[in-house]
């Protein structure tokens, strides 16, 4: 063995492509890569699987499911009697455990094989035109074992797919106080007796019915409004929600100090209206950052720690603006939308669009083409788990408006058609659709209610399809369910042509 610590550094074979960060998205760009000829090598420096899978969209909404459960069951007749007593902590923990496989990525890493990716655990980093470093480090016995440097080169390209985290303001006092991420938020293994929320997006607000399910005292501080990229109506019925589950909401209230004198022992939050807050506990949840520092981004003039924009096939754009041609970024590192399924999608693109250029093929980089992420301009679908949910695709009618579109905006209440009525003994909830009157099809949907989430792919399929409306009234929604929203929607517009009484 070398000497204990000691640095090797080695040339390796080539690949036609490199990604970095095996994510969700990174996962996905090599495959659909492979799937187009090319040899793949994915580098990886935590868990295969990334975010998503382990600390983020999967946990959380096993966290949260026991308590939508639970309530739904309240909420109807017959079955409210029949539900006593708080949730069973430890089944909702073990369950959520389960999801994330006990955080043990064998299982991504046997499909990763069968896909055909090489994996190559380690740090990855640009070191130049299409070559990436790999910092790896191997442990045996007591050893501290040795670091190797593996310089690797890339055909064709390399796709940057590291992601994002949660960013923690420069609050005084709030890093020394060591407080929860979205990581720790939904990888506890206990629950705290009072836990203080900063921040009112998707984060704050899930995490605040998910931690209220299950028995903490929870606060949370919200500096302006709840969802305040949304509708007005969706933050005000979440509002509603979280404090009558007992959650403590604050608005327009901030942090101006955080102290924590001891490790592990009570957080006291100082807030610009003069109060204090002491809890067990604070999660930070104001919004994400890139995942690019010490990503070697100098070496191709970008600067390390930055956002990177993209062209529409998710080419980096350089320093003048133009593309370059062998680096990719998707996902979150782009900030074009920061959700896993928008990832996703860019993931299709991106493999696409990398095995078609290195093999010659044509490129369809027209909106709405193969090898394009169109939809990440507005026509953005996403849930928000909450009680109630929240589903939105598209523009709201604030940004309609400011988009300069003629629009007309519908709402209805869900409650009212038979489906709702069915759902939930005195069920609450509102939909709202914008429609671009000139040219009369969808440009965006809101539902706020129980159970919603499952109204959003219609509306998702009728934003990026222009579907006319004169072609919905077609579209039979089948009764009695909540889709009959749809039709209650369309009665309110009118139909398209019809002549005025």
């Amino acid at each position: 063995m070398s000497e204990q610590g000691a640095t090797q550094d080695r040339i390796e074979p080539e690949y036609d492509l490199i990604v970095i960060g095996g994510g969700a998205v990174g996962e996905n760009v090599a495959d659909r890569a492979v799937q187009g000829g090319l040899s793949v090598l994915l580098v990886e420096n935590e868990l295969v699987g990334g975010d998503c899978s382990y600390w983020a969209c999967m946990p959380s909404k096993a966290l949260l499911r026991s308590g939508a459960a639970r309530r739904a069951a309240q909420r109807v007749a017959g079955a409210r009697e029949s539900v006593t007593g708080p949730l069973e902590v430890g089944a909702v923990l073990a369950r959520r455990t389960s999801f994330t496989s006990d955080w043990d990525d064998s299982g991504q890493v046997d499909w990763v094989a069968s896909a055909g990716i090489d994996l190559l655990r380690g740090r990855g980093r640009l070191a130049g035109e299409r070559t990436v470093e790999v910092t790896t480090s191997s442990v045996e016995d007591d050893d501290a074992g040795e670091t190797v440097v593996r310089r690797l080169r890339a055909r064709h390209a390399v796709a940057v797919c590291t992601g994002s985290r949660a960013a923690v303001p420069d609050t005084p006092g709030l890093r020394a106080a060591c407080p929860w991420t979205s990581r720790e938020a939904t990888s506890a293994t206990e629950i705290p007796g009072r836990l203080a929320i900063i921040g009112g997006g998707v984060v704050a607000v899930e995490m605040a019915t998910a931690y209220a399910d299950l028995g903490a005292s929870v606060t949370l501080l919200v500096r302006s409004g709840l969802l305040a990229k949304e509708e007005p109506f969706a933050g005000e019925l979440v509002g509603a929600g979280l404090r009558e589950a007992g959650v403590d909401v604050r608005l327009g209230v901030s942090v101006d100090e955080v102290t924590r004198p001891e490790a592990g022992g009570e957080v006291t939050l100082v807030l610009t209206d003069g109060s204090t807050l002491t809890a067990d506990e604070v999660l930070v949840a104001t919004g994400r950052e890139p995942r690019t520092d010490d990503l070697g981004l100098d070496a191709v003039g970008l600067d390390d720690g930055s956002w990177l924009p993209t062209d529409e096939t998710l080419r980096v754009l350089g320093g003048d603006g133009a593309p370059i041609d062998w680096l990719y970024a998707v996902g979150d590192a782009n900030h074009r939308a920061l959700l896993t399924h928008q990832g996703k999608y860019q993931a299709r693109a991106a493999g696409d669009v990398i095995a078609a250029r290195a093999r010659g093929r044509a490129v369809d980089d027209a909106a709405w083409g193969t090898h394009v992420a169109t939809a990440d301009h507005r026509s953005v679908p996403q849930v928000t788990f909450a009680d109630p949910e929240v589903a939105s695709i598209g523009l709201t009618a604030a940004a309609a408006q400011r988009a300069g579109l003629p629009t007309r905006v519908l709402d209805y209440e869900i409650g009212q058609t038979a489906g709702g009525s069915l759902q939930a003994d005195g069920y609450t909830g509102t939909a709202r659709i914008v429609v671009d009157t000139e040219r009369e099809v969808l440009v965006g949907a809101t539902f706020v209610g129980q159970d919603v989430a499952e109204l959003l792919h219609s509306a998702t399929v009728a934003v990026v399809g222009e579907v006319p409306l004169h072609r919905l009234w077609h579209a039979v929604p089948s009764y009695p369910t909540m889709s009959e929203v749809w039709l209650r929607l369309l009665e309110a517009y009118g139909r398209p042509g019809q002549l005025d009484s």
